[in-house]
């Protein structure tokens, strides 16, 4: 179902309701992998408490989901600076490497 700016209109199904979205068809498998972790989450919270409304499941799904964002954004920080501060070592040893190579060619 393509129109005319190049995008597809997608139905996903969370908790049971259908929503429809409109993405590129670059973006469809992307776009059905989240919606199927959104349901997933949410249907884990919603087996996991007495009755909530659909709001409530819905804030508790995405608060979760943006805890489990910033905690792999933080390990991936982590990553790039521990990976950059080796860089800066190996960089370093090369420069020393090289002027040592340049006094000795002298």
């Amino acid at each position: 179902m393509s129109n005319a700016d190049n995008t597809e209109t997608v139905t996903v199904s969370i908790l049971d309701k259908d929503y429809k979205i409109n993405c590129s068809p670059e973006e469809v498998t992307a776009l059905m992998q989240s919606s199927n972790y959104v349901d997933s989450k949410m249907r884990e919270i919603k087996s996991g408490a007495a009755i909530l409304s659909l709001d409530r499941i819905a804030v508790m799904t995405a608060l979760n989901l943006a805890n489990e964002f910033l905690a792999e954004k933080t390990k991936a920080n982590s990553v790039i600076d521990s990976k950059s501060n080796e860089i800066n070592q190996l960089t370093a040893k090369l420069d020393q490497a090289l002027i040592r190579l340049k006094s000795i060619n002298r």
